[in-house]
């Protein structure tokens, strides 16, 4: 492994010749001002070895578990948590991060399908470990030259991949805040004298939002001190998507009543189903009544980097506002969250402090590359450089590829589920990468499905759950949802994962259910 070069205390450090015997991998022998300089050094190189062998090598290796589990009574009495009054080794310390390594959930694991995001690029993981090193805070073009002018170049490529012609963007730390600022700005955009004279200045407003919208929805109307009882679920079709025509009902209902709507939410790709809003039939119904349309695409966004499959995203151009998960369907380390409007100036208008100590007008550069007021946050992480970096590694091209390649992988999976005798759909055509579907272990199959024998399917995910995560085989979710009983919600992220993944599910949830 190179040096780790430290900063000298020379005049002139030879910074170009430590550069390059780090590019080329030069052994060169490191001199250090001090002994706590050198155990640095060697911390480091220990842990970046254990992230190589533990983190990336062990932790993707289909033969080693995705996951040891400890209950927490148990994984607390494995684990040294306390913390000391003198500092610890170097040996006690790298004990520790393997420690940590070896309980914690190996999401970068091609058998790892519980949540809505999995695998890991390691050209984005490299640019997570350089955005820790450089640590820079957001807010100012000053203390973020490149990253700043990243974000420039990276917004305005994915307003061009949405239909963007103009706009604006921010990352949001997770797609709950970026719904947030989604709700903010359709408010401030109506009732822009709110940002001065608050809530109880405003006539009585509702929102709209499909009945399987992310709950992040109540959370931030919450917040925002709008209140719950302002949303209005819309009823969904029988494909899990809003019924354009009832949402159409619902906004007529309200103004009879005297209720304002203010924003329609539609989804692009729902959090269990998968489901896709019928985008340009809402967009038709909110410009026909003045209401802002905000796509939460946290989800199913990342099929916009696919011609094939883009197509599920018809009308999203026409969004007021949209966030966007890039951390979930492409791969890129948590978290890599993307607010975009099409409304240049609004994100500044609706959010600036004009904080006097920190956005100087007088600059002695051009400060409207200082991106911070448009922000709700002041210090703010940077999120780009990682995306950016895995984006120049694999091109748009590689990027495509492996949307397409995870799409693929679920349906082979759909179609493996179709010819199991043991196994049921919820939904027989799924959209995105979610495939949802009850196990039957072989004492109900082909029985008649009565209320008695339902509830028995019911009972099955749980117990599989349980078993699959002792063993450490894989991870996938089960829920009940509305009037269905406990199925499992099959979730695929990481282009790692192979068809002989799909058909390892299979026979793994068959092999531990099979007695049930």
């Amino acid at each position: 492994m190179p040096p780790i070069v430290h900063g000298e205390k020379k005049d002139e450090p030879d910074c170009e010749k430590n550069g390059t015997d780090l590019i080329n991998g030069s052994a060169n022998k490191q001199t250090f001002d001090t002994a706590e300089d050198a155990r640095k050094d060697d911390f480091l190189r220990g842990v970046f070895q254990i992230i190589l062998k533990k983190g990336i090598n062990d932790a993707f290796n289909r033969k080693n578990k995705v996951v040891e589990f400890k209950h927490p009574e148990d994984l607390a009495a494995s684990l040294d948590l306390g913390l000391p009054e003198n500092g610890d080794s170097n040996k006690k310390l790298l004990q520790l991060c393997e420690d940590t390594v070896r309980y914690s959930v190996k999401t970068g694991h091609p058998r790892f399908f519980n949540q809505l995001y999995g695998g890991q690029d390691l050209f984005a993981l490299a640019g997570s470990l350089l955005t820790e090193n450089l640590n820079a805070s957001m807010y100012t073009y000053e203390v973020a030259p490149v990253f700043t002018l990243m974000e420039e170049v990276v917004f305005k490529k994915l307003r061009d991949i949405v239909g963007y012609e103009t706009g604006d963007g921010i990352f949001c730390p997770g797609g709950s805040v970026s719904n947030m600022y989604g709700l903010n700005m359709a408010r401030y955009h109506k009732y822009p004298h709110v940002k001065e004279e608050g809530i109880h200045a405003l006539p009585k407003f509702c929102i709209f939002t499909s009945e399987q919208c992310h709950y992040s929805l109540k959370k931030g109307v919450a917040l925002l001190g709008m209140g719950t009882n302002c949303i209005r679920p819309v009823q969904c079709t029988d494909k899990n998507k809003m019924d354009a025509q009832k949402l159409e009902e619902m906004i007529l209902q309200a103004r009879a009543e005297g209720v304002e709507p203010l924003m329609v939410n539609a989804t692009g790709g729902t959090t269990v189903m998968g489901a896709y809003d019928p985008l340009e039939e809402i967009a038709d119904i909110c410009e026909k009544y003045g209401i802002w349309m905000h796509a939460d695409c946290c989800w199913g966004g990342g099929a916009l980097m696919s011609k094939k499959h883009r197509s599920l995203l018809k009308g999203v151009e026409r969004a007021d506002s949209i966030a966007w998960n890039l951390h979930k369907l492409m791969g890129i380390p948590m978290q890599c969250c993307a607010f975009l409007t099409k409304h240049e100036g609004l994100l500044k208008k609706c959010h600036s402090a004009y904080a006097e100590y920190l956005f100087q007008p007088d600059k002695f550069y051009d400060v409207s590359y200082d991106t911070g007021d448009k922000s709700i946050q002041c210090g703010r992480k940077n999120d780009v450089f990682k995306f950016w970096l895995m984006w120049r590694a694999h091109g748009s091209r590689g990027l495509e590829r492996n949307i397409d390649h995870v799409f693929e992988m679920s349906g082979y999976l759909r179609e493996r589920i179709i010819a199991h005798p043991g196994y049921k759909l919820v939904q027989e055509d799924p959209e995105c990468t979610n495939v949802c579907f009850w196990y039957l272990p072989p004492r109900l199959r082909e029985q008649p499905e009565t209320e008695e024998w339902w509830t028995e399917v019911g009972k099955v995910a749980p117990v599989v759950k349980k078993r699959m995560i002792f063993a450490g085989s894989m991870m996938i979710t089960y829920n009940p949802m509305g009037s269905k009983v406990n199925f499992f919600r099959f979730v695929l992220a990481n282009p790692a994962s192979t068809t002989e993944d799909m058909d390892f599910i299979i026979a793994e949830i068959d092999r531990l259910g099979n007695d049930l």
